[in-house]
């Protein structure tokens, strides 16, 4: 288990805007993504040091965003101003994880625009959308060298989380201590003053450290 992505739901101005802006404070561009159709969703995505990317995602006119629960998130999310949706760590046994929650996981896809399509399973969304401090769980199906952080600048990298939340929580979420996939992330836990979830994102990059 270990942190895969964090996900930025695009504000009113939309995804491009949206992007622009945390691009220029981070010193970097993002770079498009792609359409994810099962979701009614797309993203632009930054790749990062140590295997993780940062994804600003935004909900599309499509009748998938109405059912899927992440095009639902995203949609909720962005309607109430946009900013952190929620982080993501990637699995090696998502039968686990379905066996533990009592649930199944759902097939995941994004069109690229090079044409090609990267696949992948995930589960818990919908607990996400109840209790924002809960990551959701991903087990990627392609091939390691198509994952998203792949061509990343090692000088771009995620340095600390801060979470309103409770740490034991998010441990029996996760079946494990919550420091397993952050061990390379500073987490600084803040207790929830309303709804609780990713407060903020602190990244390492040639000019120093910057907050998002």
């Amino acid at each position: 288990m270990r942190l895969d992505h964090l996900s930025f739901a695009a504000t009113p101005d939309g995804l491009a805007s949206t992007a622009q802006r945390i691009g220029e404070m981070l010193g970097k561009e993002f770079i498009d993504g792609g359409v994810h159709p099962r979701f009614g969703t797309r993203n632009m995505i930054m790749p990062l040091g140590g295997g993780t990317y940062l994804e600003v995602v935004e909900v599309l006119d499509h009748p998938a965003s109405d059912k899927a629960p992440f095009g639902q998130a995203v949609r909720a999310r962005s309607a109430a101003g946009g900013g952190w949706l929620g982080w993501v760590v990637a699995v090696d046994d998502i039968a686990e994880v379905e066996t533990r929650l009592g649930r199944e996981a759902v097939k995941g896809n994004r069109h690229l625009p090079t044409g090609e399509e990267l696949l992948w399973q995930q589960i818990g969304v919908t607990s996400l959308m109840d209790d924002p401090q809960l990551p959701f769980f991903i087990k990627w199906q392609s091939p390691a060298e198509m994952h998203p952080s792949n061509g990343a600048d090692p000088d771009f990298s995620l340095a600390t989380l801060e979470i309103a939340g409770d740490p034991q929580r998010v441990s029996e979420w996760l079946g494990e201590s919550v420091e397993a996939p952050l061990e390379d992330v500073k987490v600084e836990w803040v207790a929830p003053n309303g709804t609780p979830g990713i407060l903020a994102a602190q990244f390492q990059t040639p000019s120093g450290l910057v907050r998002i």
